[in-house]
Formats: C-alpha cells, sequence, structure tokens
C-alpha cells in the first residue's frame, strides 16, 4: 500500500497484564515496520514501567467508554476476545472499504489450533452486520500464526554481553554462582524450588510478584529484589540468566527466544483446563523427561523433584527448540500476508 495501514488494537488488562505486554509488543513491531497503531486499554497504569517511552507511530487511547468521534483504521484487532464496544463496531460497518476485523487469540500448542487458525466468522446480525472476523491463532507450527518476534532480534542477541548487563545494574554473580530469574504467580511449591536451587551456588533474581516478597537468602542462594522493568530490559535479563521461570504468554514466549533453559507456570483455570495445555507444549516441543518433571511440580501438576536434575539436557535442548521457531515467520509478518490474502 502506499501510505502506512493504521491498526486499531483493542486490549483489556485482566488481571496480571500479560494481555497489555503482547498488545504493546505488537503494536511497536507494526510501527518499526512503517505501521501506525492506536492501542485502547482499560488500564494503562503498566505502561509506565512497561513502556515507559512509546515510539512514533503508536497512539494510546483509554477503552471507549461510548461513542467515539473517529474513523475506524484499516485492521481492527479484537486482542484475546476482549469483545469490542458496538458503538465502534457501528463504525466499523459504516466504513467504505470496511476494515480487516481479526481476533488475536490466545497462544496454545493444542491441536485445536491448527483446525482453528484462520477461520471465518461473517456478522449475520447487530452493529457488525455485514462484517466478516478472521481467528488468527499464534503457535508453534507452521499451520499456525506463529510468534512475536522482531525483526532485529537475532542480532540485538549476538551482540548483548550477559556479564556486563548485570554488573551494569547491580546485579553481577559471584564466582561459582548461577544466575536464575524468577517471574511467577502465587505457588505453594516455592519453597521446594528454593532447596532444589541451594543444590549448588545460585543467584536468584526476583520479579515483581506475589512471590518476591517470600524469597530469601540462604546456604547456597543469595537473592535479589528486581524492580519493574521495561519489556527490553526483561528481555536482556532472559538472555543473561542460566535459568528463567516464566509465566502467562508474554514472559512464555520472551523465553524461548532467549534460547536458555526454562520453566514456564501456566495461568491456573479453575476447571484445570491449563493442564492439557502444558501438556500439549511439553509434547509439542518435546522437552526432556527430567525436565518435564519440573515443570509438571512448579505447576502442582506432581510433586516437585528434589533437585534441577536434566538442567544440562534442558540447556542443550533450547537453543535447538529456538531455531525450530525462528525458522517460522513471525506473527506479524504472517498477520500481514494473511490480510493481503483475504482482500
Amino acid at each position: 500500500m502506499s501510505s502506512p495501514r493504521l491498526w486499531e488494537i483493542f486490549c483489556r488488562v485482566i488481571d496480571n497484564h500479560g494481555d497489555l505486554g503482547v498488545c504493546w509488543r505488537l503494536a511497536r513491531d507494526l510501527a518499526r515496520r512503517g505501521e501506525r497503531a492506536r492501542l485502547w486499554v482499560d488500564d494503562v497504569s503498566a505502561l509506565a514501567w512497561m513502556a515507559p517511552q512509546h515510539p512514533a507511530g503508536i497512539e494510546v487511547r483509554p477503552w471507549p467508554a461510548g461513542d467515539v468521534d473517529v474513523v475506524p483504521g484499516d485492521v481492527v484487532i479484537e486482542a484475546f476476545g476482549c469483545d469490542l464496544p458496538d458503538p465502534f463496531v457501528a463504525r466499523m460497518a459504516a466504513r467504505r472499504p470496511a476494515p480487516q476485523w481479526i481476533n488475536l487469540e490466545y497462544l496454545s500448542a493444542e491441536d485445536y489450533v491448527e483446525r482453528s487458525h484462520g477461520l471465518a466468522s461473517p456478522q449475520f446480525s447487530g452493529p457488525g452486520r455485514g462484517l466478516t472476523k478472521h481467528f488468527f491463532y499464534p503457535g508453534f507450527t507452521p499451520r499456525t500464526g506463529g510468534l512475536l518476534r522482531e525483526v532485529a532480534l537475532a542480532t540485538q542477541q549476538a551482540s548483548f554481553d550477559g556479564a556486563a548487563w548485570l554488573a551494569q545494574h547491580g546485579w553481577a554473580p559471584r564466582p561459582g554462582e548461577r544466575v536464575v530469574s524468577l517471574f511467577a504467580y502465587a505457588n505453594p511449591a516455592l519453597p521446594a524450588l528454593l532447596q532444589a536451587l541451594s543444590g549448588r551456588p545460585t543467584l536468584l533474581l526476583a520479579c515483581p510478584g506475589p512471590l518476591q516478597a517470600q524469597v530469601a537468602s540462604g546456604p547456597n542462594l543469595r537473592t535479589i529484589a528486581l524492580p519493574y522493568l521495561p519489556q527490553d530490559d526483561y528481555d536482556r535479563l532472559l538472555w543473561a540468566c542460566d535459568l528463567n521461570f516464566v509465566r502467562g504468554e508474554d514472559s512464555f514466549v520472551r523465553a524461548q527466544w532467549a534460547g536458555k533453559p526454562f520453566v514456564w507456570q501456566i495461568y491456573p483455570q479453575h476447571d484445570d483446563a491449563h493442564h492439557a495445555k502444558l501438556e500439549a507444549f511439553m509434547a509439542r516441543a518435546e522437552l526432556p523427561p527430567a525436565w518435564r518433571a519440573l515443570w509438571r511440580g512448579w505447576n502442582g501438576l506432581a510433586p516437585m523433584p528434589p533437585a534441577l536434575t536434566g538442567l544440562d539436557e534442558a540447556a542443550a535442548h533450547a537453543p535447538g527448540w529456538r531455531s525450530q521457531l525462528t525458522a517460522q515467520p513471525d506473527l506479524v509478518t504472517q498477520l500481514q500476508g494473511f490480510l493481503g490474502a483475504c482482500r
């Protein structure tokens, strides 16, 4: 197209800012590729630390309480089924040409993702009558929409000095210490994890969250409470550590790009549907068996192992899994191609 497209991105913050983290990365990636993005969000507070600098091409607006006097952009992203405001949908239906409407779904490694990716949902009634919404599923296989990945990510990682970055922030390990990051929801398995980590000298860098106040230094375990980090610095933290504990969706993806061993705490669901999602990813990524035992223990599916067995196998596995994912087009590239094919 002769001029940049305007992308409307709608996001509701549920409880842990992960949805906003994904949507901000999407908006920023689009802006870096010459597109424009307008991010509508119901709670912008986390952007103060997550994204202290707003690049040109991104406009942040509060979630509409009613009608808003704007012409909808060329593409409308309904992030994670957040339900667009009816007045805005009516404006979409009145626009000529109509915007392309995408429901960006949650990330999963389950088989249904490949079957559902790209499906159309024509709107036969309501304010969006006449429009068509398409479901776009991120994922880990060529038959999905891929993962968010910046164009320059590999180049930035190749020139990164993790030891120097940690020292610059006052978080340098002592001789012989491994460095572990911890970003987690509340977790009753924390004492068992701390005991396992203390099997050898460890520097534990605890991110803000419910567990940060529960970690304490002890024999073979030195802890540092980190402040909230902008997204770029959080990424660098993952690159600099020997092992990363992550949670939710955004940090889960960034841990895979880091190419380091990691343990994922999946967002818990009341009906235990997250158990199948966790098993699906472990199988999809072909994680080493001993490492799967640690993942199950950290997620409450089994007892925590008494030691971090499998770390060497996980360290050997992580770069290969990253290479496998890198061989697939990233999410924004696929999304742009998908929209072009739908016209």
